[in-house]
């Protein structure tokens, strides 16, 4: 039986995920970030992007997050999402449309502050569609 590492997901309403795990690769802000058993202590934040459950050597579950924070220990691995969106069955037309209303806010926007932040909507509609397209081809 391979060593695992505790997982947990938590969303700002509640606990989504607590598991134990061989391995979890989280999208860092700096880069892909892989956790396995005994991992070197760090606090990071997460870029839009998803995590990758492993079991079995292969990737059993992704996830995206839209965001948040990771804290890393040798014994546990907890991610603090803004926003997540389980990819397994994912729907492709709801996110593309996700996309088109964030796009079509940003051109509406008659501010600045509106305009960075709907900028930032729209790069994580974007990432979102890419990640349920990557899914898609690994199946």
């Amino acid at each position: 039986m391979a060593e695992t590492t505790n997982f947990e997901l938590v969303s700002p309403e509640r606990l989504l995920l607590s598991q134990p795990v061989e391995m979890v690769v989280i999208p860092g802000a700096e880069g892909d970030i892989g956790v396995l058993p005994r991992h070197a202590p760090l606090i990071t934040t997460l870029r839009p992007g998803s995590i990758a459950i492993y079991e079995g050597g292969r990737v059993k579950s992704r996830i995206f997050v839209a965001g948040g924070f990771a804290e890393v220990t040798p014994e546990r691995c907890t991610v603090l999402a803004d926003e997540t969106v389980a990819l397994a069955g994912a729907d492709r037309a709801a996110a593309e449309a996700r996309l088109k209303a964030a796009r079509e806010a940003l051109l509406a926007a008659d501010t600045d502050e509106k305009r960075v932040q709907l900028a930032k909507s729209v790069s994580i509609a974007e990432q979102l569609v890419a990640e349920i397209d990557r899914g898609e081809t690994l199946h």
